[in-house]
């Protein structure tokens, strides 16, 4: 029965008028559209374009080889293990963006390819997965789960937003809140499954105010993932990015300096971002009703204890997760690699006594998949360097556009913001769009004077922006999904705050490349 019908019923009113409420039309005028524009003409024309890319990258491919084949001494031609390595990384972007493999798989076949055709040292594969990132990603997961299953996030969540007196406090705390767990979970998905219940506490505490529980449910999953800037471990990108720069010979991020780069990004998106939908999506008199809730109000919606003195697991996250974060921001004055402080916070994590959590519970909880995406990326990354793919690749591309000085390195930035703000409409996984994207700007930014780190952080930080489609993000899938959050929102609500917040984060991005990152010691140019 749809949902429209039981506003009649004066019983099921308070279950069913959050959901009546975002209903605009009636629902034989919704699936309308959808039938005629989405199911038949739309997967014909993708399948149509997909396969034109296919039949492109194949001829660029095949052109290349032919042209090393053929080429002399003193020849401008790519060597064979060059057209090699870019064809296989062309086709690799193609699956990522026109094909429903999985993300990790893509990556694997890839590898696998540079490695028979000799072109990738089976060594080099293998000790990817040796790697020091891999082993600091491993250690922030069970360090994240431990912190997780202790309810340590819900108690600090609930005692924050006990300080709201209006819907506007309220939003600006919950985004404060979701920040400060991009320290803690170095996964979106992951923080988003942490705000799951703090929504679920909240709404059910605002009774009748459907339309500031839709902003809120928009709210939560968009915080989530703009802040996540804000850490090196605050998404897989991030990691593949400084990968990626530490593969071409750059010098890379530490926890630290990408937390002194980011996390002034990550607030102010992140505030912003809340206006936004408060503006957008809530009327004065919602924004000019008192509110007060207490942390017993949070807590019996959660059925759980947010109150009294802290429980020993909980205690024991606290100082765990404290510690970890006081030896990454210190690293300077220890000298412990980033990885070995992740390492020691997992052992304690789950040591009898210590942690939170036993062995066998935590080691499920770590996503082994992005960790082989992340090997298999380190392991393409190699190839594009050593074979000299990058330079030819620089030097080729971008040789006409040398002489425009700094004119063609803005150009170059804001080409690649708008870029990266724009590629989760063809690249749903965040770490996919990196990998495609990253190699490309590293290579082309040093022949127009761009700092490689400078370009690489600004593109990364774009691809934060990724809230046009539900399927474009984890987060944003998960509050739309009415199985996981009640009285969430719409496609079409996802679609308006779109058309706001994509332009003000390129805005926003291509100001901090400009100008912030520069006066904070990252230059954008060489």
């Amino acid at each position: 029965m749809s949902p429209r019908t039981d506003t009649t019923n004066p019983a099921a009113e308070t279950t069913t008028v959050v959901r009546t409420r975002f209903a605009t039309m009636p629902p034989e005028r919704q699936r309308l559209p959808v039938a005629r524009r989405s199911v038949r003409p739309r997967p014909g024309r993708a399948r149509i374009l997909r396969l034109v890319a296919l039949g492109l990258v194949l001829v660029a491919g095949a052109g290349m080889v032919l042209a090393s084949v053929t080429r002399s001494s003193g020849d401008s031609a790519p060597t064979l293990p060059i057209a090699v390595t870019l064809t296989v990384f062309l086709l690799a972007v193609w699956a990522w963006t026109s094909t429903r493999l999985d993300d990790t798989l893509v990556a694997f076949l890839a590898a696998i390819a540079l490695i028979v055709t000799g072109v990738l040292p089976a060594s080099d594969f293998f000790s990817s997965l040796g790697d020091e990132t891999i082993w600091l990603l491993i250690g922030a997961f069970v360090i994240a789960s431990a912190v997780s299953s202790s309810g340590l996030a819900l108690r600090g969540a609930s005692h924050l937003l006990r300080f709201a007196r209006g819907p506007r406090s309220l939003f600006h705390l919950t985004t404060v809140a979701l920040t400060l767990t991009a320290f803690a979970v170095p996964a979106t998905s992951g923080r988003a499954a942490l705000a799951v219940p703090v929504y679920t506490a909240v709404s059910a505490v605002l009774p009748g105010r459907e339309r500031v529980i839709r902003a809120l449910a928009l709210l939560m999953p968009t915080v989530v993932l703009l802040s996540a800037v804000g850490s090196l471990l605050g998404a897989g990108a991030h990691i593949v990015t400084d990968q990626l720069l530490r593969a071409a010979g750059e010098e890379g991020f530490t926890f630290l300096s990408w937390l002194w780069l980011g996390l002034p990004l990550a607030v102010v998106s992140s505030h912003l971002a809340c206006e936004i939908i408060l503006w957008r999506f809530t009327r004065r008199e919602d924004r000019t009703i008192p509110l007060r809730m207490s942390t017993a109000e949070i807590g019996r919606s959660a059925s759980t204890a947010v109150t009294g003195p802290l429980s020993s697991p909980e205690r024991r996250a606290a100082v765990l997760l404290g510690g970890v974060i006081l030896l990454w921001a210190t690293e300077p004055l220890h000298h412990l690699s980033p990885a070995l402080v992740a390492l020691l916070g997992a052992v304690a994590a789950v040591t009898p006594g210590i942690g939170c959590l036993t062995f066998p519970a935590a080691i499920k909880r770590v996503p082994w998949s992005l960790l082989l995406f992340l090997a298999a990326t380190l392991a393409l990354a190699s190839a594009l360097t050593t074979t000299g793919a990058a330079a030819w690749l620089s030097s080729s591309a971008l040789a006409p556009l040398r002489g425009l000085g700094a004119a063609g390195a803005v150009a170059f930035v804001l080409v690649v913001i708008a870029i990266s703000t724009a590629a989760h409409l063809l690249i749903p996984s965040r770490s996919a769009r990196s990998a495609a994207i990253i190699p490309v700007v590293i290579a082309l930014a040093p022949a127009l004077g761009v700092s490689p780190m400078a370009a690489a952080f600004a593109s990364t930080a774009a691809a934060g922006f990724c809230h046009t489609l539900p399927s474009s993000a984890k987060p944003i899938a998960m509050f739309a999904d009415p199985d996981i959050v009640s009285g969430g929102f719409t496609p079409q609500d996802l679609r308006r705050l779109s058309m706001l917040l994509a332009p003000a984060m390129f805005v926003l991005v291509t100001v901090f490349a400009l100008w912030v990152w520069p006066l904070m010691g990252l230059p954008l140019l060489l």
